[in-house]
């Protein structure tokens, strides 16, 4: 999925950098806040598995780089939002197995994940004094995690933005929704797994020069 949403954008980059389409390309700052709702299920030998659920919410403050081109009364434009996105992170103990349970997990167990290389190709439309916006993302989710007997592998993850913006000359100001499909890890011992869904909202100050 990756290698070829690469592609399309690459191919439609040269094509608005090299074309009388290309209207201009630019910086932004991003304000937004993550939302992550997540359920592990961890099993120990033949007992379980137990499940545990968490809802984080994560402020963050980013930045992102624009080109965009006009085909007509639309906008298509590409976004790279270089700066990782913190999703949440979380921290336990458990104490030692009992003699219900064939394994012995006990420990201290943490983990973190983030959102990298926030691709977007979206389209704007003029409606009333701004216009609407539409999007694909494509991102990598990477996990950092403490656990006594396995890690959790990275992941990639697709999505959709829509939001509505107002522009200037050579600068705008958009408010934004983006939902992401959801992410299932399963552990290298094969004895958990965690399924997680983020949905991000914030605000976009963008700055454009050239065209």
């Amino acid at each position: 999925m990756k290698k070829y949403f690469l592609g399309i954008v690459t191919f439609l980059s040269i094509t608005l950098l090299t074309s009388s389409a290309y209207s201009g390309a630019g910086i932004s700052v991003i304000l937004g806040e993550a939302d992550t709702s997540g359920t592990e299920s961890e099993k120990s030998g033949s007992v379980g598995p137990e499940t545990n659920t968490k809802t984080i919410k994560e402020s963050f403050v980013g930045g992102s780089l624009f080109i965009e081109g006009d085909v007509g009364p639309f906008t298509i434009g590409f976004d790279w939002v270089p700066l990782d996105i913190d999703l949440g992170s979380g921290k336990r103990t458990d104490t030692t197995s009992d003699s219900n349970e064939s394994t012995d997990d006990s420990g201290t167990y943490s983990a973190s994940a983030d959102m990298e290389n926030l691709l977007t190709l979206y389209v704007n439309y003029p409606i009333g004094p701004g216009y609407v916006l539409a999007g694909i993302h494509h991102a990598d989710i990477t996990t950092t995690e403490a656990l006594p007997n396995s890690t959790y592998p990275n992941d990639s993850v697709s999505g959709y933005q829509i939001g509505y913006g107002i522009k200037g000359d050579r600068f705008a100001a958009e408010v934004f929704y983006s939902d992401f499909d959801d992410v299932s890890l399963t552990s290298t011992s094969g004895s958990s797994k965690i399924t997680g869904d983020a949905d991000v909202y914030g605000v976009k100050l963008k700055a454009s020069f050239g065209g």
